[in-house]
């Protein structure tokens, strides 16, 4: 009887979950090899106020399919809930202001939307107004996005609009990130109309014949029990606290140390007969290297920005007026610490009622971000300091006046994988630089977009990759297996988890 196929997965995050998820559901038996104590990468949450609050991702884009459908099919689709219908704002010459109608990622469809919304100045809005007149910007190749942006419409623009938008997303800078990757929409029609303002407005027009509904999801507990989920129906053995220190081609498979080093111990093996790499990118191009050089340098060149989430609760009692909005973003020329906050107990309905169960004083919930990248100076910062300065900017943006009841600072180092010019062609020549060994696949974050759904096409994509080079039975049809009591092999506390 021919054994049951083996397959490692070198990370526990939503990328290294579902890998295992789906990888057992082609018959393989999966182990799940994670560094941290946790599962979950970038999904986690605890108490704030006495609810559990999502500590790194908060929802999922709904117009994605990828994250909805992987929710229903783990039988979580009556947890499914979306944010309220209230509008973001954006602070900006020393206002919170509305988004100008008919962007797209801060990009301006109008310019009677973008004076109207007073977020760039008079003359910010005057300089945009070349990009009807002057001629096509030609866009070779992949360009960051400040460059091609800021031609056409301005460097304010770009600072007060752009900017804010994709650090939300990267923590990253305009004048680094890519505009294929980064800004696809954009990216698609630039160049091709004289006028970038009327692209938009023709981008803009297109999506509002298109059929409506919530841009977001997330569930209703927090989005962090998503990993639980995936861990319990996966069937996979689960390790935490497991350092992958090596991996070479073993015969037809793979073998891979675990464990620290120091002092000549090399720790234990495991032998694969495939390996999904689901950790960050330098984790991976460590591993790779003696055997991939040339895929481990491309990886290399991956670069990663830091942030702290800061989630305060307030006594509603604090605020001069109650918050209207979902959040706001803040630029970088602002010179405020924070770059973004959510009042989370307005945004999630399903936040809201749980806080409303609790005896005490009406509450509400603030997650403020902090840290881009190029201002890891900021987050060496004790988390006494970093509460201080969010405290500090929501008392002067929002008015809020007394200290907050209850205090979670959340640090995300390494967090952000930077989608710099020349990303998608970056990941494209070290994936055909593993060409030569199909059971080997990478995902995660740094490969095919940062978010949730793309992390699961992505993972998905891995597995269907190992699937189809392992032996039967895992080409075979779907074993029902049962989880593994979690294991843990002691790390040095000084490495950082290996997720994505």
């Amino acid at each position: 009887m021919q054994r049951e196929p083996h397959v490692v997965v070198v990370g526990g995050g939503v990328s290294g979950l579902t890998a295992a998820y789906r990888l057992t559901r082609s018959g393989a038996r999966v182990t799940v090899l994670e560094s941290a104590p946790r599962t979950g990468g970038k999904l986690d949450a605890s108490d704030v106020a006495g609810v559990p609050v999502d500590s790194g991702a908060e929802s999922v884009l709904a117009r994605r399919p990828e994250a909805l459908d992987l929710i229903r099919e783990l039988g979580l689709g009556d947890r499914l809930v979306h944010p309220a219908r209230v509008p973001a704002a954006i602070y900006s010459r020393g206002r919170l202001r509305a988004f100008p109608a008919g962007h797209v990622m801060g990009v301006p469809g109008g310019l009677r939307a973008l004076a109207r919304s007073g977020v760039v100045s008079p003359a910010g809005t005057l300089r945009a107004a070349l990009d009807l007149v002057r001629p096509r910007t030609p866009v070779r190749g992949d360009v960051p996005v400040g460059a091609y942006v800021g031609a056409r419409l301005g460097r304010e623009v770009v600072d007060r609009l752009v900017e804010p938008m994709l650090g939300g997303v990267y923590a990253g800078r305009a004048d680094r990130l890519s505009l294929d990757s980064t800004l696809p929409q954009i990216a698609a029609v630039a160049g091709a109309d004289r006028s970038l303002i009327r692209a938009v407005r023709a981008i803009t027009a297109r999506a509002a014949g298109t059929p409506g509904g919530p841009v977001f999801a997330t569930l209703d507990g927090g989005l962090a029990t998503l990993a639980d989920a995936l861990v319990e129906r996966s069937g996979a053995a689960v390790a935490t606290s497991t350092t992958v220190r090596g991996l070479a081609p073993e015969g037809a498979g793979w073998r891979l140390t675990t464990g620290s080093a120091a002092g000549g111990r090399t720790g234990r093996t495991h032998d694969a007969d495939a390996v999904v790499l689901a950790c960050p990118a330098p984790a991976a191009g460590r591993l790779l290297r003696p055997f991939a050089p040339a895929a481990a340098e491309e990886l290399a060149g991956i670069a990663y920005a830091s942030m702290a989430i800061v989630t305060l609760a307030y006594p509603a009692s604090a605020f001069a007026r109650p918050p209207a909005g979902s959040g706001f973003l803040v630029p970088a020329r602002e010179g405020r610490a924070i770059k973004a906050a959510t009042f989370s107990s307005v945004k999630w309905p399903w936040l809201a009622e749980r806080l409303a169960a609790r005896p005490g004083p009406e509450t509400v919930v603030i997650r403020c971000s902090i840290g881009r990248v190029g201002e890891e100076a900021v987050l060496q910062r004790p988390d006494d300091d970093l509460a201080a300065l969010a405290v500090a900017d929501l008392a002067d943006i929002c008015g809020i006046s007394g200290p907050p009841a209850d205090i979670r600072v959340t640090r995300w180092g390494g967090g952000l994988p930077q989608y710099d010019a020349g990303h998608a062609a970056r990941v494209g020549r070290a994936r055909a630089a593993l060409a030569g060994h199909p059971a080997l696949a990478l995902c995660g974050a740094a490969y095919d977009g940062v978010g949730i759904p793309a992390c699961i096409a992505g993972a998905t994509g891995a597995a269907e990759r190992i699937a189809a080079a392992l032996p039967v039975p895992a080409a075979g049809a779907a074993r029902t297996g049962t989880h593994h009591a979690r294991r843990s092999e002691q790390a040095p506390s000084d490495t950082q988890g290996e997720s994505a």
